[in-house]
């Protein structure tokens, strides 16, 4: 396990920022019209780290045993 640390924070970072917003951008496709705009954009928002940020994590954890 060989690096710099910075390149796999920042792509932690990166994946939090972007799956909030991709989780409001989905909350509001999915249940925008059932929930209210708002609301599926907050409970969107809310979810979408769940999923983005550990498979990142994750990737980044094998990324750094094989390189």
């Amino acid at each position: 396990m060989s690096g710099s640390v910075v390149p796999g924070l920042l792509a932690l970072v990166l994946a939090i920022i972007f799956s909030i917003f991709g989780g409001a951008a989905g909350g509001v496709a999915v249940g925008g019209k059932a929930l209210g705009n708002e609301l599926a954009a907050l409970m969107g928002s809310f979810y979408g780290p769940l999923a983005g940020f550990v498979g990142v994590f994750i990737g980044v954890i094998i990324a750094a045993f094989i390189f």
